[in-house]
């Protein structure tokens, strides 16, 4: 590419890497937003669904569990359904990024700022 120019072919092709994975991690902030994940509680009678950025997008909650004397009960589902989707929801992230890193050939573990 640059022969003869020394260490400035390298530095263009480190150059070009690093827009290569700005590009892929431009794509990949677009589709974490697209990607959903749901998580629950009381064996499914409380639903949220989540983004894989972590952003709450629903709420399903089966009538059953609608009894004013068990309202504690209700918000510790509700709570706990929320909880299960961000954690599913960090999990989902990790695993898209580990995708990008591996398919770069970066470390797999390697933390990028995203």
């Amino acid at each position: 590419m640059l022969k003869g120019l020394g260490g400035l072919g390298d530095m263009a092709k480190m150059m070009k890497a690093a827009r290569e994975m700005q590009e892929r991690m431009a794509a990949l902030q677009e589709e974490l937003e697209r990607i959903t994940v749901t998580g629950e509680s009381g064996a499914g009678l409380v639903r949220a669904t989540a983004t894989a950025k972590g952003v709450l997008t629903g709420l399903e909650i089966d009538p059953s569990i609608f009894n004013p004397d068990e309202k504690e009960v209700v918000e510790d589902l509700i709570l706990a359904a929320i909880k299960d989707a961000q954690a599913r929801a960090q999990e989902r992230h990790r695993e898209e990024v580990r995708k990008i890193t591996e398919s770069m050939g970066l470390p797999p573990d390697m933390e990028l700022p995203i």
